[in-house]
């Protein structure tokens, strides 16, 4: 398994970031876009996530964020995908039992509950 320090998420916004901290049951930095993305913003999470062995990039399962996802997809090609089921659209929505299994199945520790 990666060591914690290693593994970064990229979500949307803070409400994103405060839902996946409720059930993570170990420390695991979480960065937030705040919805949009430009050069400046893309070479600022670079810096942040150049060390990290592992990145993953939790977007909403809306247009904004689809498009947000193929953005950085373009500039983080090794990034892992997390998704959300399209019936809650967004990760802020998701229960958090679904996240949970979600960042379980992605090698997380996770609050059982």
């Amino acid at each position: 398994m990666v060591p914690q320090a290693d593994r970064i998420i990229i979500v949307e916004g803070k409400t994103d970031r405060e839902r996946l901290q409720r059930v993570l049951a170990e420390p695991v930095p979480i960065y937030c876009t705040y919805g949009s993305y430009s050069v400046e913003k893309a070479e600022r999470l670079a810096e942040l996530t150049e060390e990290a062995s592992e990145l993953f990039l939790f977007m909403d399962e809306d247009e904004s964020g689809k498009k947000l996802r193929r953005q950085m997809a373009e500039d983080f090609p090794d990034a892992l995908h997390l998704y959300t089921q399209k019936a809650y659209g967004e990760v802020a929505r998701t229960p958090l039992d679904v996240l949970a299994d979600i960042l379980e199945r992605a090698g997380f520790a996770v609050e059982k509950g």
